[in-house]
């Protein structure tokens, strides 16, 4: 008797979609990767042109508390393929990683078009299909999955196991756009709203403020809102901020602007020194000096930073030039009133998803046995700086290996 092969469909041609492709294939399914746009990696290909940041060398505890509340139960994917998993993954594709003085982990070539043409390569090569301008629909009372193709034709595919990796609703031009939120809703399967992560915030500027300082980063800062903080870089905007530090903090600012339909954070513009070093430094006189020569030569702040303080001194707190305690106070805890956050369609990143609860440990769909969930369709966040591929990566490894599992349950 001839042996059937099981057929696996992948529902979008992202890092975890990619990825449960070729873990299926490599255990001998026939697959076929679906997705509504005409090339596969879109989103891949735009985190490229950052240098391609696919993980961080921090250590295990430091790694999993960048996920926040989903640290507990996604600890078991990112342990099964972990950072130097990945890293193991991109060198054997020919693009060999490199560790930044940062932690962070990039090919060496810094891009991602070399590594997604050297992926696609050896997908080829184990027989993944592709079917491109194929935007899935839902399912039929049957348990087929429905596809509008490009001509406008409708498709019907009933494959032995699904998997959804259609992505979150940022950069929706690029093919995730959060619809199938939709589509599971209606049936029955409940789904976290999606809001922007890893978006600039909207702060009120002054005109002087978008003309001269829109595009300057503030390096080496600590940011705080409420109780959490967080090191690295801010970017000033015409419409706000955005960067590392300001992403870190999402969560937070997020959760403020909820609640009191605004944010307060806080900047320390000199976290390498003490306040009372920086208060003895302005302490000294300032002769004919104008204020920004003073506080470029006395605080060491580069005209970006001086900017963000003089903007707060102008609209805030007024604090007097000389008193070098109180303006100390201010340049270690700079206030930042933030309006809202940006919009989905410049944000990184999304939060909220598939709820946990409608999940099994395999990333299955409990209702829906047979299809299972990877990337930014559940539930999770994390900052920028190899946290968000890392786990798109991990989530497509396990919920392929939970494919396997149930292809291969027993029959009754």
């Amino acid at each position: 008797m001839t042996h059937l092969i099981k057929t696996c469909a992948i529902i979008g041609a992202g890092p975890s979609g990619l990825m449960a492709a070729e873990k299926l294939a490599e255990a001998g399914y026939r697959v076929t990767v679906y997705d509504r746009m005409a090339n596969p990696g879109r989103k891949f290909l735009l985190a490229g042109r950052g240098g391609l940041n696919l993980t961080h060398t921090d250590e295990p505890d430091e790694f999993m508390a960048r996920y926040r509340e989903a640290s507990s139960w996604l600890w078991p994917y990112i342990e099964e393929f972990s950072p130097d998993d990945l890293r193991d993954w991109c060198d054997g594709l020919g693009e060999d990683s490199f560790a930044g003085s940062s932690g962070r982990v990039f090919p060496k070539s810094f891009k991602a078009s070399p590594l997604l043409r050297a992926w696609l390569r050896r997908l080829d090569t184990l027989g993944v299909a592709f079917c491109a301008r194929h935007d899935w629909q839902g399912w039929e009372s049957d348990g087929a999955l429905r596809f509008r193709a490009a001509n406008g034709q409708e498709v019907l595919v009933k494959p032995d196991a699904t998997l959804l990796a259609l992505g979150g609703a940022s950069w929706p031009k690029l093919g995730a756009d959060g619809s199938w939120t939709r589509i599971l809703k209606q049936n029955d399967i409940v789904v976290s709203p999606l809001q922007a992560a890893n978006a600039g915030v909207l702060v009120e500027w002054s005109d002087l403020m978008k003309m001269r300082f829109a595009g300057a980063a503030i390096k080496r800062v600590v940011a705080f809102c409420g109780q959490s903080q967080a090191k690295g870089e801010a970017i000033i905007t015409e419409k706000g901020l955005e960067g590392g530090v300001v992403y870190s903090l999402g969560p937070d600012i997020r959760r403020q602007i909820e609640t009191e339909g605004h944010a307060l954070i806080h900047l320390d513009l000199r976290r390498d020194l003490p306040l009372h070093i920086l208060t003895e430094r302005l302490s000294k006189p300032r002769g004919k000096m104008s204020v920004s020569t003073w506080l470029h030569k006395a605080a060491g702040l580069a005209p970006a930073a001086i900017a963000l303080f003089r903007e707060e001194r102008a609209t805030g707190t007024n604090a007097p030039f000389d008193d070098p305690n109180e303006m100390a106070k201010l340049l270690k805890h700079l206030p930042i009133h933030i309006q809202g956050i940006s919009g989905l369609e410049r944000a990184i990143s999304t939060a909220g998803g598939i709820a946990l609860s409608q999940l099994d440990d395999h990333l299955m769909l409990i209702d829906r046995p047979g299809v299972f969930v990877a990337g930014e369709m559940l539930d999770w966040e994390a900052p920028t700086g190899g946290y968000l591929l890392q786990a798109c990566f991990s989530t497509g490894v396990a919920a392929a290996k939970g494919m396997t599992d149930w292809l291969n349950r027993p029959a009754f």
